[in-house]
């Protein structure tokens, strides 16, 4: 200890540095409840030492007294990227499993009108036609059911088209974010660098700041990052420099035409002159196996898909190529598989109103050749064995008596039949094929509406043979459709159901992938919520241990200031003595 004089110096540092240790305090106190604050700690250290004599023996040294060594910014690098990685995947399945809720609740199976109802009543329309397909109210009522199944299909297959849009916009919106918190982080970089260059400062705040900033990029997207020797943090998304020493790579958008679905993509790895974009994310490649289901944005991609889905996207598929592509878009697979339901009651109703067989099953005396004709346009076909035509002698017809008879569903801007007089002078109706290259001539949920023939006049739709009597057969095979086990809900079904079946197998798929996704979300979120409790262990402030080094640091304040009194009283005391 210093003598005389010296000791007031040591009784001073001690008010000084309990005073300094206090203002610690009251900052942690202040931001208690400040969102990604972490607490500081103070660290006490001996101040300089003086020699003032040297023996053979040891060399006499006094004290100056106490010194704050640093004031901690405790935080724990592996409780950080635990919790980041552990919010990237919540946030991936959160966001997936609310795709999956909307889907649910356009279903409406929970509440209100489900679509399952508007199936039942089409269903009951043609059991009572079948009971007697000339009376004007049964064919009333076919007509009316129809009308609501086919606006009840549109109006849902709208609402996940407009929740795709929904989507899309959430992942411009979420990208903006990514680039602003890019800006950022570089901006707190530079500010950090300025402050700790003296190596004397520690930037806190700062650093405080630009940690809450990369746990919110990391719910967004696959972070990693490092810091180097300068303070600078450098991060990468999905393994592409985002943030530099000296640059922030920000995202771009990538826009489709015919969709508008935008698309972010790395301007600095694209040539965008010849339209060869880099994407930032990879869809195709989301799993746990490989640590890939990361990031809200990676999951909006998938869930919205690249476009509007129909049972185009996936007829001939395989069963590996559907379950590693259209599968993975909870959006996209919904239209499909509701488009292939549609496709499939419009396509087998249509066929036994207007049934159809082949040009060759009628005239075998054709044999492989051909033979050619006209339409009323002028135009030439060439009629093959397998070409395929309406099924004249087995084809019912309406209250006009008139051939080809009158489908139910019709195609926009396509008719069913085209009426062709061949070279040998007879007439055929040749059926209008779906051609999966032009879709106004697909039977799709855009692209079918209720024929307005039969809508102006009801007794249009097929009832009765062509001698005059009516045709109960036809009532009984319309009604028959929904016990045939003919259809499959996508290229991994492998059991053929009836309609009734389809949708709900269909049900059944869409809770099952909102169950896995909900439970995935809930069991991630508790693992982060875990983590972050010990995060808040190291990092976090707790008031009672504030208040307890309060009491702790103001007892040493007023111990010092008694030395003081004590050392002041003692020199006066030897002064006046001499």
């Amino acid at each position: 200890m210093a003598n005389g004089f010296g000791s007031l110096y040591v009784g001073a540092s001690g008010l000084q540095t309990q005073q300094n240790a206090l203002n610690v305090v009251a900052n942690n106190l202040a931001n208690v409840n400040t969102k990604g604050y972490v607490r500081q700690q103070v660290v006490f250290a001996d101040r300089n030492y003086t020699s003032f004599a040297s023996a053979s023996i040891s060399t006499q040294r006094a004290g100056l007294g106490v010194d704050i060594g640093d004031v901690v910014h405790a935080r724990d690098l592996f409780l950080d990227k635990a919790y980041r990685s552990a919010t990237g995947r919540q946030a991936f399945y959160a966001a997936s499993y609310d795709a999956v809720s909307e889907v649910e609740t356009y279903l409406q199976e929970t509440q209100g009108q489900a679509f399952q109802t508007s199936l039942a009543d089409l269903y009951e329309a043609f059991s009572e036609f079948a009971k007697d397909p000339s009376d004007a109210v049964n064919q009333n009522l076919v007509m009316q059911k129809a009308s609501l199944f086919v606006s009840r299909v549109s109006s849902l297959n709208q609402g996940l088209q407009s929740y795709q849009s929904t989507i899309n916009r959430k992942i411009s919106d979420d990208v903006d974010r990514i680039n602003e918190l890019g800006t950022k982080i570089q901006e707190l970089n530079l500010q950090i660098q300025r402050v700790e260059a003296g190596k004397v400062e520690t930037a806190m705040d700062l650093r405080d700041q630009r940690d809450l900033y990369l746990d919110e990029l990391s719910s967004l997207a696959k972070v990693s990052y490092s810091e180097n020797v300068d303070g600078i943090v450098k991060v990468q998304i999905d393994n592409v420099e985002f943030v530099t020493e000296n640059n922030v790579y920000q995202m771009a958008m990538h826009e489709d035409k015919l969709t508008g679905f935008q698309t972010p993509y790395w301007p600095q790895l694209s040539d965008t002159e010849n339209e060869d974009y880099y994407y930032v994310f990879d869809t195709d490649n989301a799993n746990a196996t490989n640590g890939t289901d990361v990031g809200e944005v990676k999951a909006l991609l998938l869930a919205r898909g690249s476009g509007h889905a129909n049972y185009l996207d996936m007829a001939g598929l395989s069963a590996y190529d559907y379950s590693t592509g259209l599968s993975n878009s909870i959006m996209m697979n919904t239209e499909a598989e509701l488009d292939t339901l549609f496709h499939s009651i419009v396509t087998a109703i249509n066929d036994t109103l207007c049934p159809n067989t082949t040009y060759g099953a009628v005239n075998s005396n054709l044999g492989g050749g051909s033979i050619t004709g006209v339409d009323a346009t002028g135009k030439t076909w060439t009629i093959t064995a397998d070409t395929k035509i309406l099924d004249e002698a087995n084809a019912s017809v309406g209250s006009d008596g008139e051939l080809p008879p009158h489908e139910l569903f019709s195609r926009i801007g396509c008719d069913r039949y085209t009426k062709v007089s061949l070279a040998d002078g007879s007439t055929v109706y040749v059926y209008n094929e779906e051609d999966p290259s032009d879709e106004s001539t697909c039977y799709t949920i855009e692209d079918t509406v209720i024929n307005p023939d039969i809508i102006d006049e009801k007794s249009l739709i097929p009832y009765k043979k062509q001698t005059g009597e009516i045709d109960y057969t036809l009532g009984a095979n319309l009604e028959r459709i929904w016990d045939q086990e003919n259809y499959l809900l996508n290229p991994t079904d492998t059991t053929p159901c009836t309609f009734t079946d389809f949708y709900i197998k269909w049900i059944g798929e869409v809770g099952t992938v909102g169950s896995v996704y909900s439970t995935t979300s809930d069991s991630l979120q508790g693992t982060a919520d875990t983590i972050d409790n010990n995060r808040q262990m190291v990092v976090g402030v707790s008031s009672d241990e504030e208040l307890t080094n309060m009491i702790r640091y103001q007892s040493a304040y007023n111990a010092s200031s008694r030395y003081i009194n004590v050392v002041s009283t003692m020199i006066d005391y030897l002064l006046n003595s001499l």
